[in-house]
């Protein structure tokens, strides 16, 4: 069985770096490590964090060094991206979260994760992300936060 691709959001890898999520995004980045997950992270990604503070530049170099898949958004992801909003499902403020779920749907990452629970990691989110996927010929995106998918026992 192959690795597993994981999409990091912006808040993942800030989460290194926060006492509330640290144990979970840095087990996350342990696996992918050890290749129990291959990390995938976006232009979009990469952009948010040229603001981030150094010391989770950090942990964004250590993705780097891990050879991490990097995708690019494109105008299909974009497109995507505005008809989650058409349908509201993330206000038009918060476009990125929008997003970032399109460009991960769109390059078929298997799993997204991420520590926005009010517009990303949130049950009914999910199901209408993937009723548009669905809807417009793409596969269903999952959608967790590390905490479900690092691994505890390593």
């Amino acid at each position: 069985m192959s690795a597993v691709r994981v999409y990091l959001d912006t808040s993942v890898i800030g989460g290194c770096c926060d006492e509330e999520f640290a144990k979970w995004s840095l087990g996350l980045m342990r696996d992918m490590r050890l290749g129990l997950l291959i990390p995938v992270i976006s232009d979009l990604t990469e952009r948010e964090l040229e603001k981030a503070p150094l010391d989770v530049k950090v942990h964004y170099d250590e993705l780097l060094d891990m050879g991490c898949q990097r995708i690019d958004e494109s105008s299909e992801s974009l497109k995507l991206a505005a008809k989650y909003i058409a349908e509201n499902i993330v206000p038009e403020k918060y476009e990125d979260d929008a997003r970032h779920i399109a460009v991960a749907t769109v390059h078929e990452v298997d799993i997204l994760v991420s520590w926005n629970f009010k517009h990303i990691v949130h049950y009914d989110k999910i199901q209408r992300f993937n009723a548009v996927n669905l809807l417009l010929g793409y596969e269903p995106l999952q959608i967790f936060t590390p905490m479900e998918v690092a691994d505890e026992e390593i």
